[in-house]
Order: structure tokens, then sequence, then C-alpha cells
């Protein structure tokens, strides 16, 4: 089985947060990684987001439809025989994954580490999915040490 990381950003900490932008890592080198150019808006934004998460997005060289990160999540998701998506922030980041993918394949499942959060706490989280998502692959392999 292949542990994939997950990381998201998103508009803010409520109930009606809206992606923004979605990275699966797998240790062994393959990354996806997308920012979406619809179903948010900037207005949606807490001040947070607006101040660290928004500079750092490339929509010209990352951003996709909705449609297509979709289909383009699905191709990358199935070139793995199973699957293990861990997640630092699993009650946030699994319905936006799930929300985007559609329906779930079967050779997928979750799990949230905890033991990341402790590691990550005391790094200096970009807050930019692809780098956190490397940042919680490269801890995961350090406690495997």
């Amino acid at each position: 089985m292949t542990t994939l990381f997950l990381d998201t950003e998103f508009t803010n900490l409520t109930a009606d947060c809206r992606l923004i932008s979605l990275a699966l890592v797998d240790p062994a080198g393959a990354e996806f990684y997308v920012e979406l150019n619809d179903g948010w808006s900037p207005d949606d934004c807490s001040e947070f987001v607006h101040q660290i998460v928004l500079p750092q997005l490339d929509l010209p060289r990352h951003g996709r439809s909705r449609a297509e990160a979709s289909l383009e999540l699905r191709s990358f998701l199935a070139g793995y025989d199973e699957v293990e998506i861990v997640s630092d922030a699993l009650a946030w980041d699994w319905p936006l994954l799930l929300e985007l993918l559609g329906e779930l394949p079967g050779n997928i499942r979750c799990r949230e580490d905890i033991d990341l959060l402790r590691d990550l706490a005391e790094a200096d989280i970009p807050h930019h999915a692809l780098l956190d998502a490397r940042l919680m692959g490269g801890a995961a392999q350090r406690q495997k040490r």
C-alpha cells in the first residue's frame, strides 16, 4: 500500500469553507498539486488567507477549473493499486478532497496522523498545500527511522 500525504488550503475556518488548493505527495517522488480558479472567491477568504495563502498562489501555472482538477486527481490516483491518504487535519482536508474527487474509488482509505501535528508544530509551516504535504511526508519518513 502506498501512503500519500494530503494538504489543502481553503477560504476560511468555517463549515462553508471552499477549496483553494490541494496537494498529494508520495514520498517516493510523485506529486499532485492544483489550485482552483473557480468555486471560490477572494471575498470568501479570511484575513489570514488573504495575507498568507493567496500571495503564494500561481494560478497561471497551477490553476485549473474544478472539473479539470477532478479529472487530473482521478488520473493521478488511478496510478496506484492501494492508497492510504494521510493528513494532519483530516476533518478539514478529507471533505474537501472528497468534494473535488466526487465518488471515492475503492482502493483509497484515509488516516489522520496526530504525531505529524506534533512534529510539524515545531516547523515553520508555509501554509502552501504542496509545501505542507512535502513537510508531512518528510516528517513521516523521519518518524520511521
